[in-house]
């Protein structure tokens, strides 16, 4: 089986001048649709067809054969046909051959993927159709026009989901018998279409095609790597998850163990693009055949040899959170929530409020008002609360509302924590609400006069809003979390295992009694500026 690809490809171009020659995402456009052609492996030569001296030259160096193109095809008002024929009986006269199939491929469709090209090859040549056109699925609600005015081209107006197939044509690929290849056709009678992404029907005629091209063709494949579970926590989970939703545009795909079932759940209700593993190997094997450009590792210490393999399968490797040894080895090191690097780290670390990435509803809140009587204390821990923490303050917030009646008390519960479990449940008679995986927790912390958290990422939601925050950790590595000090405007009373319910008790007390420390401690709070860190963690991972 002889195929030919044939690309036509004119000099001039009144849209974009040059336009076939002109480096798109540093690549001439024609070589795109050659580089394609050769990457199909059912296709035995590529030709290029054209009028102008420098692009044959440009054809050739792309491993195309550079055909002239007579003048009488290179008129503005002369159709593929004849070109296409031309060009075939061009490359039968130098082989000797006849081809079987031929394929018009299009040099103003960069962002068509070579394996896309080759399925429908492999598709034509099953199907016994004697022509393929590329096309497009748009089902839309069309109207047209006539001498009667605007009618409209459907019967009954339903749903985009419900409509019936509309295929227009990409423009991308025609592929036809050599038989019904004429000087006035290229179709023959038996005439199927094939569906390729609307991403990659794209043909650039004017300014706006030819940027959105080199969007697609820039972006990013990326993986994050995460996971959330009872003794860890969800902050892994929720952290990958605003780097997704600020990541748009680019392809990412998100990876977490099969057993991590709270995590699971989280991303499976946040309808985000999912990989399931079971454990190192099984991700290595993931990466190796989905071939991302970047590896986001958001899950604590790395050792040596798997940030080595990473770097074995992925050309960029981030890691998040990472003290392990691993850091020697990866492109950037994001510690947001340890204040400095640790001694003798390298320049790959990066540490700080200021790669803090908050989530969109932070970005676009405004700071909670401050009031001198305290009537709205929030208590939130987290998606897991490991150290059940919210069980102490639950038994505090009920001694604290007796004394003082003008308080009323929010507990947050995450995705993670059984609160009944723990007794932890709404009282009307002490004031007390409960609350379950909160999707807004911005408009919660606006009411709040004061909080009580643990020393992870909620610190800083509760800094940007001005809401100031008796802190407990969660754990040891929890307490290295540096930013929830006074200096920041927290009251932190260390590692909340240790801390006794009197202890705490009596800085509630004392806080909601003294609204001079509070005001101080919010001033200090708002003096952080915290709302860029999304944008230079994002700049870091994409190597920007």
């Amino acid at each position: 089986m002889k195929i030919l690809a044939v690309i036509p490809a004119r000099g001039g171009s009144k849209g974009i001048p040059r336009k076939n020659l002109r480096l798109l995402c540093g690549r001439p456009l024609i070589s795109y649709a050659i580089g394609n052609a050769r990457a199909c492996l059912q296709i035995t030569d590529v030709a290029v067809t054209s009028d102008d001296d420098e692009l044959l030259q440009v054809a050739e160096m792309a491993g195309a054969v550079a055909l002239r193109r007579a003048p009488r095809l290179a008129e503005d008002h002369v159709t593929l046909d004849p070109v296409i024929c031309d060009a075939v009986e061009q490359m039968e006269r130098r082989s000797g051959e006849r081809y079987d199939v031929v394929i018009t491929l299009q040099p103003t469709s960069p962002v068509l993927r070579p394996e896309t090209l080759s399925d429908a090859v492999a598709r034509f040549l099953l199907s016994g159709d004697d022509t393929w056109i590329s096309a497009v699925n748009k089902p839309h609600l069309a109207w047209t026009r006539d001498e009667n005015g605007v009618r409209p081209l459907y019967e009954k107006r339903l749903n985009r989901q419900q409509l019936p197939p509309n295929l227009v044509e990409a423009g991308a690929f025609v592929i036809t018998k050599r038989a019904y290849v004429t000087e006035n056709s290229r179709f023959g009678p038996k005439i199927s279409v094939c569906d390729i992404p609307e991403e990659e029907a794209i043909d650039i005629d004017n300014a706006n095609d030819w940027m959105l091209c080199e969007h697609l063709l820039s972006r990013k494949r990326i993986v994050l790597r995460c996971d959330g579970y009872k003794a860890i926590g969800m902050g892994h989970i929720y952290h990958c998850l605003t780097l997704f939703y600020n990541l748009t545009g680019h392809e990412v795909r998100f990876v977490t163990r099969r057993d991590a079932e709270e995590g699971v759940r989280k991303l499976r209700d946040s309808f985000v693009p999912l990989t399931l593993i079971d454990g190192d190997e099984d991700f290595f094997s993931f990466l190796r055949e989905y071939r991302p450009d970047i590896v986001v590792n958001d899950c604590l210490d790395t050792r040596a040899d798997y940030v080595q393999m990473l770097k074995a399968l992925c050309p960029r490797v981030v890691t998040i959170e990472d003290m392990g040894e691993g850091t020697a080895y990866a492109d950037a090191v994001i510690n947001a929530l340890y204040e400095t690097p640790p001694e003798g780290s390298g320049k790959n670390i990066f540490c700080g409020r200021d790669y803090v990435s908050l989530r969109d509803e932070f970005l676009i809140s405004q700071p909670a008002p401050f009031r001198d009587e305290v009537k709205n204390i929030l208590v939130l821990f987290g998606g897991t609360d490991p150290a059940n923490l919210t069980a102490k303050t639950y038994a505090v917030a009920k001694e604290t509302a007796a004394r003082h009646p003008q308080i009323a008390f929010t507990f947050i519960t995450g995705i993670g924590y059984d609160a009944a479990a723990h007794g932890i449940v709404s009282d009307e008679g002490s004031r007390i609400t409960v609350l379950r995986d909160v999707r807004f927790v911005s408009a919660c912390i606006a009411q709040a006069d004061l909080a009580v958290t643990s020393q992870g990422r909620t610190v800083y939601e509760l800094a940007v809003m001005g809401v100031p925050a008796v802190v407990m950790a969660q754990n040891r590595r929890e307490q290295l979390h540096t930013f929830a000090q006074m200096r920041n405007g927290f009251l932190n009373l260390g590692l909340g295992e240790t801390v006794e319910p009197g202890t705490l008790g009596r800085t509630l007390d004392w806080l909601v009694e003294t609204p001079q420390i509070r005001r101080e401690m919010r001033e200090l709070m708002l003096a952080n500026e915290l709302r860029g860190g999304v944008r230079r963690e994002i700049r870091l991972i994409l190597g920007d």
